[in-house]
């Protein structure tokens, strides 16, 4: 079995749960990268997830393999569009956005990238992203040309989970988008989280060990920040909430 899923899969498997850092490789300069992999290893983060809406340089191409050169934990990309495809991290989140009804980003794209991904000997990770409303139109709204799932229609959710499960997909990332307003709702982890057996990731909004807690809590496998680690990499969130997980 592919090394990366596998992890994924064995946490859920055993009730315990992961941290994930998002890194957006427009906002980590060369220079910066030793430091901020010092400060991963030392917080004992289980993923880094790298990737962006929109990406305006190479950074790229030059960070991934940096950072799992400097890294314990796998690195995984988490691609805004093909052009974000680059060789040296550990494998790729294959997104569907199963959430909206842009046949670019449920396949278009896919068949265009197929071909790179399979000569790249990265672990491919089949993956349902549901985009969720979170208060505020966020970039992967514009970017994706879709209309997130509404913020208290929690059955939508699940039955939009259920499909993605059926169809095959291996894991589900629930996000609220870059800068999200809010967390998404714990009533609408629960309702997917309960719909489905595969491994379950949510990101966005969350910037407290509070907001943390209550996400696990619903039933998320994965939680992921980015946009606290991105105005402060010092964050007490960096050290807190591995603590917060090796509790659960």
């Amino acid at each position: 079995m592919s090394a990366v899923l596998h992890q994924i899969q064995a946490l859920k498997a055993e009730g315990k749960k992961g941290f994930a850092i998002l890194v957006d490789p427009d906002k980590l300069a060369m220079h910066d990268v030793a430091s901020m992999a010092g400060k991963i290893n030392a917080a004992k983060i289980d993923f880094v997830f790298v990737g962006g809406s929109l990406l305006m340089n190479e950074n790229i191409r030059q960070i991934v393999p940096a950072l799992k050169a400097a890294l314990d934990m796998p690195v995984i990309l988490f691609p805004g569009n093909i052009l974000q495809i680059t060789p040296g991290a550990d494998a790729i989140l294959f997104l569907s956005l199963i959430s909206g009804r842009n046949p670019d980003l449920l396949i278009g794209n896919h068949v265009i990238a197929a071909p790179l991904l399979k000569q790249s000997g990265m672990e491919v990770l089949p993956t349902g992203y549901m985009l969720i409303d979170s208060g505020r139109p966020t970039s992967v709204n514009y970017m994706s040309n879709t209309m997130p799932i509404p913020f208290d229609k929690p059955e939508i959710a699940a039955c939009t989970a259920m499909a993605g499960e059926l169809l095959g997909l291996r894991m589900l990332y629930m996000d609220g988008g870059s800068g999200a307003e809010k967390t998404i709702s714990t009533e609408m982890i629960s309702a997917v989280a309960g719909a489905v057996d595969i491994p379950l990731i949510v990101g966005g909004g969350i910037r407290s060990r509070r907001q943390a807690e209550a996400v696990l809590k619903a039933g998320a496998d994965i939680i992921v920040v980015g946009n606290a680690f991105e105005t402060d990499a010092d964050s007490p969130l960096m050290y807190d909430l591995p603590e917060l997980i090796a509790q659960f």
